[in-house]
C-alpha cells in the first residue's frame, strides 16, 4: 500500500470515529493494566462485567493484595484462565507495591517485567494510559494489516514494526484503536463486511465479500 493510500485509510477511519478508545472500562492506569491482563483470550464485554464488581471493592495494588489470590478469583471466575490470571495479577501487584510505590511504571522494561504482562499489554498501557504512540498488535490488527496490505507480516512483531513505519505520524497515537475496532466490527475473521467498509477501495484483500442481493 502506497503512502498516500495509507494516509487516506486513516483519514477515513478518523472521520468515522474521531476519538477512538479501548472498550475496556477503566479510570486509572492500574485499572487498565488489570483489565488488559484479564482480557487475554477473553472478550472485553466479559472483562468489563467482572471489573465492574471488582474495581469498586479493590482498584489499587494494595487493595487487591489485601483480597488475596482466592479473594480475587471470586470476582474474575467468569473469565477464561482465571486461575493463572489471578496469580499473575497478585504477583504484579506485589511488585508494584514493593518496587514502584503502588504506581504503574511508564516505561516498557518495567511493565514487561510484571507477571502476565507481555509486549502487547505493555503497548496498550503505554498508548492508552500514557499517550505513547505504540501499537499493540492483537489478532484483529494482525488480520487487518495483512488483509488490507497496510503492513503485511508473518509474525505479530513483524506487523508491529511495519505499522510503526507505515502509519503517518499524525495518526499513530490512535491507529491502535482504529484498527482493532475495524477488525472487530467490519473486517471480521470469518465474514468481513466488505460492502459496508469505508476503506474497501484501498484494500488489497482478494476475496472481498460481495454485496447481498
Amino acid at each position: 500500500m502506497k503512502a498516500d493510500q495509507r494516509r487516506e485509510l486513516f483519514a477515513r477511519l478518523k472521520e468515522l470515529n474521531p476519538r477512538p478508545t479501548t472498550e475496556l472500562e477503566y479510570t486509572t492506569p492500574f485499572e487498565l493494566l488489570v483489565a488488559v491482563t484479564l482480557s487475554a483470550q477473553a472478550t472485553d464485554v466479559g472483562v468489563n462485567k467482572a471489573t465492574r464488581k471488582l474495581f469498586p471493592v479493590a482498584n489499587t495494588p494494595a487493595a487487591i493484595l489485601a483480597l488475596g489470590e482466592d479473594g480475587l478469583k471470586k470476582y474474575i471466575a467468569t473469565i477464561g484462565l482465571f486461575n493463572a490470571k489471578a496469580a499473575n495479577v497478585i504477583a504484579a501487584c506485589r511488585i508494584l507495591v514493593e518496587q514502584h510505590g503502588g504506581e504503574v511504571p511508564r516505561d516498557r522494561e518495567s511493565l514487561e517485567a510484571l507477571p502476565g504482562v507481555g509486549r502487547k499489554t505493555a503497548n496498550v498501557v503505554l498508548n492508552t494510559a500514557f499517550g505513547e504512540p505504540t501499537i499493540a498488535v492483537d489478532t484483529h490488527i494482525f488480520r487487518v494489516s495483512n488483509r488490507t496490505g497496510l503492513a503485511p507480516g508473518k509474525t505479530v512483531r513483524a506487523v508491529e514494526d511495519k505499522l510503526l513505519k507505515a502509519v503517518p505520524a499524525e495518526y499513530r497515537l490512535d491507529a491502535h484503536h482504529w484498527l482493532i475496532l475495524h477488525g472487530r466490527y467490519v473486517c471480521k475473521a470469518r465474514k468481513p463486511d466488505c460492502p459496508q467498509c469505508v476503506i474497501r477501495d484501498l484494500c488489497r484483500f482478494r476475496d472481498k465479500t460481495p454485496a447481498s442481493g
